[in-house]
């Protein structure tokens, strides 16, 4: 259901704001906004993006989730910028598919797909044409999605692998050090070791096996999806790390140490 109508006129109440207020930040007019909170007309994109910086609440949330239903402290963290999205509890759907005994099937999101699926995650038209199989050893009271990993930065996880991951629909539920295959707005799909910062910097951390990559941030904001680590699939056996590989993992490892006692250094 598309919840945009009764949201804006919601958020202009609670400002306190007239619809001409409205209309003359936007640069609308005062019609545009009467028809769009009466369902008389459908946003374009221009102006949902316009509404969404007005009120600093995401397009998806905008659309997809009944702000009438949330709460004074969830309202406070929306407009503190801390998008309930993020919590997804009752509120996430997941656009999925069956077998012929109703069992969820496991979609497989290979390389040339995952750049559509970043835009169509959540259309079920989409994700009915992804090829699809079973694992008999996955439990069948979770959704289990899979995608192709490329690069070197999750060695020894080969590149070319396909790795399962169990949706997760709070992200207040990813424990630091899990494996994540985290769908990005940007970045588009990122298989990273995650550390869970939501709480103090209202990001991720994400972290790579292969200690020649550097950590990086990623703002909760920017995230879409998180599927966590279950197992992967390749048809190579992983080689050992040779000497030299063994030495220059060491010498990462010791140059990322020095780094963090830095700031503590006088």
């Amino acid at each position: 259901m598309n919840h945009f109508s009764n949201n804006i006129k919601l958020l202009r109440n609670r400002k306190n704001r007239t619809q001409n207020d409205v209309a003359l930040a936007l640069n609308l007019k005062r019609t545009t906004i009467n028809a769009l909170e009466n369902s008389i007309s459908q946003p374009t994109v221009p102006q949902l993006q316009a509404f969404s910086k007005f009120y600093g609440i995401a397009i998806d949330t905008l659309i997809n989730i009944d702000l009438n239903r949330l709460s004074e402290l969830q309202f406070t963290d929306l407009q503190n910028g801390f998008d309930v999205f993020i919590r997804g509890t009752n509120l996430r759907v997941i656009a999925t598919t069956v077998d012929s005994s109703n069992n969820d099937n496991i979609e497989f999101v290979n390389e040339k797909a995952q750049a559509g699926y970043v835009t169509s995650f959540a259309d079920p038209e989409y994700i009915g044409k992804l090829p699809v199989f079973q694992l008999p050893f996955l439990s069948k009271e979770k959704k289990y999605r899979a995608f192709t990993i490329t690069g070197d930065s999750m060695l020894p996880i080969p590149s070319g692998s396909v790795v399962i991951g169990e949706f997760v629909q709070d992200f207040m539920d990813v424990r630091s050090g899990q494996a994540c295959i985290v769908v990005t707005r940007d970045e588009g799909i990122v298989f990273k070791m995650v550390e869970n910062d939501i709480t103090e910097k209202r990001s991720f951390e994400m972290i790579s096996l292969n200690t020649q990559f550097e950590p990086y941030e990623l703002p909760v904001t920017e995230v879409k999806e998180i599927w966590k680590f279950v197992c992967y699939l390749n048809t190579e056996i992983p080689e050992p790390e040779s000497d030299l590989q063994q030495l220059l993992k060491s010498v990462n490892e010791m140059k990322m140490e020095l780094q963090q006692l830095k700031p503590g250094m006088k």
